[in-house]
């Protein structure tokens, strides 16, 4: 156990709602930031007046309460962790870890004890429930009842509305006014805003964006009232999150805006920041009604009775004070033109992006904050409909994706430079080993042309990896068309497939060449010459036409493709995270794995392991190919030797040219293959065919030649083909 604990998935219930975050416990500081706002919470052990364990429904809970009242529930502790806790505790902050059981009874009888800023419902001196009151936004008595009414929450699934109390009059005390002296509790600690005695300091007709119109504001010790002509407002200081000062792209103009959580609310609309315009030039004088000695105890001197200055330096340090909360201005970002800001649009409004130190804001519609820390990735993306302008998406690890349209190409080598310095991973080069320069003349000139093409690179990194991978993706489909193709080989057995098979000799051609039915063959041919040179031009040379890969016909002797970096590590880590979270998910232990993955800085040991396995499948891939091509070479000289089956009696006999090297299917084997281009049905032969083989025949026998049988087809044709017995009676 060192001198801090740190738990990262934690739950901190606001409003209903339950908010995950990160607790660190340390040596001199407890601190507590929400992930979801990423408000921080820290306070000094030396204020704490407690800390309770309890069972909940979420686990176990660790309830700290300080001096002040103030008390921070956390949910989803394990029950290991006590031991840890309980001497860590006992350690450095001066307290016990005291355990706590809760009332399971479910009576709904019992004590009501105001401790903190909370109720406490007992029964047989055990907690039923607790009520923060600081969720409490109003009250009202009855005869002997007590109504609390509760702030909603939009992020909520399930709201309180109201809870009663029936509170039964002290029969030993009949004097004492119980109901009214548990409404002063309530009172005393809930979050109700009460608009009593002089403002500190009030602005008159400021211009506001959110909510629209021009308002008085008013400055009060725990809240700020803005009131306009149709609506007002208040606004507790503990609801604003951050301030910001952002100068105008026009150089005349500031905002001042302010982030709060919970939105203030006008009707089903929500406004989650108030946006304040002010000229730069305009200056002010005020006077705060607070004395020397106030201003001294509360805001440490930040704040004189008179102020005088530029009215939003003015407005800004007034804020600053009283919120205690840090003012944002925009850091070494420049745009293209010399801004702090770049324009563009959101959705159909036009506004102002600020890259910040720690986050993106847009002003104005919709405003959105979005922090570095909730932002899974970027990309850079071409815009639609303009060569002059890009898109920047902004994707956040709870999905979410923000599409900020139209900014000029000037912007993105200044936009880029700021995303890579601070280390925010772009979506679409992220696989790259090393990121070029970006220069302010990128995404200049063509759209095709770019050097700083992000969709170019992206291309060119997805080729260079399916050639490392020696193409094997294509292997069976570019074997299919080579086999397909056989015209390269240099026989011209497919043109018995043709619609109108040649069954005669060239000598026979040449005898028809001067009647009409020759004149038809030789249009044919030549018809058919054009077409193959046609589509020999439309498909480029070194290219084949690819065939629909059949996934059932894997070869199953084929090595398997490499693992990546990633998996080789889950593979190892695995079980260790299983037991690490017990009644983990499949799909909890993918998603803890990635989350664990990128927090890993030295990735060296499973990278050498990749590539190690990746130059293994190449060398296997190499021997499986030698391999096949060899059984592809035997499988031909089998089927090269085949003896043809002796023939039927009275069938025809099947002659050629000799020395020609030219073999002819009877007609009995042609048939209409599913391969063949065109499925037309056969031509018959004539009469004059008859007369010129038999011419042929005659002549062979004279020269002492013996004519050669041609080679019969595949098992497959013998199938496809018509009984032999009919056709030779039809010949006969």
């Amino acid at each position: 156990m060192g001198d801090f604990l740190e738990y990262s998935d934690l739950v901190q219930e606001i409003r209903g709602a339950l908010n995950p975050g990160r607790l660190k416990l340390q040596s001199n500081l407890v601190i507590f930031k929400n992930i979801k706002t990423g408000k921080v919470d820290q306070y000094n052990p030396n204020d704490i007046e407690s800390v309770t364990w309890m069972k909940r429904a979420r686990g176990y809970c660790l309830k700290v309460m300080l001096e002040n009242g103030t008390i921070h529930r956390y949910d989803g502790l394990k029950e290991g962790e006590y031991e840890k806790l309980s001497q860590f505790v006992s350690k450095y902050y001066n307290t016990t870890l005291e355990k706590k059981d809760l009332s399971v009874k479910g009576w709904n009888w019992g004590v009501a004890d105001f401790k903190g800023n909370s109720l406490s419902f007992n029964v047989d001196k055990k907690t039923a429930f607790e009520v923060p009151l600081g969720n409490v936004s109003h009250s009202t008595t009855a005869k002997n009842e007590v109504t609390l009414e509760f702030h909603q929450n939009d992020d909520a699934a399930v709201s309180l509305m109201e809870m009663r109390f029936f509170i039964p009059t002290d029969s030993t005390q009949p004097d004492k006014d119980t109901v009214q002296e548990f409404y002063n509790n309530v009172i005393a600690k809930a979050d109700i805003i009460q608009a009593t005695g002089e403002s500190i300091a009030a602005f008159s007709e400021v211009q506001c964006l959110t909510p629209r119109g021009r308002y008085d504001i008013k400055i009060y010790p725990t809240f700020l009232q803005l009131h306009g002509k149709t609506f007002d407002y208040k606004i507790p200081y503990t609801t604003v999150l951050r301030l910001f000062l952002l100068p105008h792209k026009d150089g005349r103009q500031m905002f001042f805006v302010m982030s709060l959580d919970p939105p203030i609310k006008q009707g089903q609309t929500r406004y989650h920041f108030l946006i304040s315009l002010f000229n730069k030039e305009d200056e002010m004088t005020i006077e705060l009604g607070l004395s020397e000695e106030e201003l001294k105890e509360k805001y440490d001197g930040k704040l004189t009775q008179e102020m005088s200055g530029l009215e939003y330096e003015v407005i800004s340090r007034v804020f600053k004070a009283v919120v205690n909360r840090k003012i944002t201005v925009p850091g070494g970002f420049t745009s293209h033109q010399g801004h702090q800001c770049i324009n563009c649009s959101y959705k159909a409004a036009t506004g102002l992006l600020y890259p910040l130190e720690r986050g993106f804001i847009f002003v104005h519609k919709p405003p959105m904050h979005i922090r570095f820390d909730e932002i899974a990735a970027v990309n850079f993306a071409r815009s639609a409909g303009s060569t002059r302008s890009f898109d920047f998406d902004v994707e956040t690890k709870s999905g979410t994706v923000y599409t900020f349209v139209g900014i000029e190409k000037d912007e993105y080598g200044k936009l880029y430079d700021f995303v890579s310095q601070k280390k925010l991973r772009v979506k679409n080069i992220g696989g790259m080993s090393s990121k070029k320069q970006v220069d302010d003349d990128d995404m200049q000139g063509s759209d095709v042309e770019d050097e700083h093409d992000a969709y170019l690179e992206r291309m060119k990194r997805e080729g260079r990896e399916r050639e490392d991978d020696g193409g094997d993706d294509d292997e069976d489909s570019d074997s299919s068309d080579e086999s397909f193709n056989p015209g390269e080989s240099g026989s011209e057995v497919p043109e018995e497939y043709d619609s109108n098979p040649s069954t005669t000799s060239e000598s026979d051609d040449e005898s028809d060449e001067g009647s009409e039915e020759g004149e038809k063959k030789k249009e044919k041919k030549e018809k058919k010459e054009k077409k193959k040179s046609r589509s020999a031009k439309t498909v480029p040379e070194g290219r084949k036409k690819r065939a629909k890969k059949n996934k059932g016909d894997k070869d199953p002797n084929r090595p398997k493709r490499p693992q990546s970096a990633y998996f080789l590590w889950l593979n190892e880590n695995r079980e260790k995270i299983k037991k690490e979270n017990p009644g983990i998910t499949i799909t909890e232990i993918s998603k803890k794995a990635g989350e664990m993955w990128k927090e890993i800085t030295d990735k060296t040991k499973w990278e050498k392991l990749a590539e190690v396995a990746k130059e293994e499948y190449k060398v296997a891939m190499e021997e499986y190919n030698q391999r096949k091509a060899e059984e592809g070479s035997d499988a031909e000289e089998a089927s090269s030797g085949k003896k043809s089956p002796k023939k039927k009696a009275g069938s025809p006999k099947k002659e050629s040219k000799a020395g020609s090297g030219q073999d002819y299917k009877s007609k009995e084997f042609i048939s209409s293959d599913s391969s063949s281009s065109e499925d037309k049905p056969l031509k018959k032969k004539t009469k004059k065919d008859e007369k010129s083989e038999k011419k042929s025949a005659k002549k062979e026998e004279e020269s002492g030649e013996e004519s050669e049988v041609g080679e019969l087809p595949d098992e497959e044709e013998i199938l496809s083909s018509p009984p032999a017995s009919s056709e030779s009676g039809s010949d006969e």
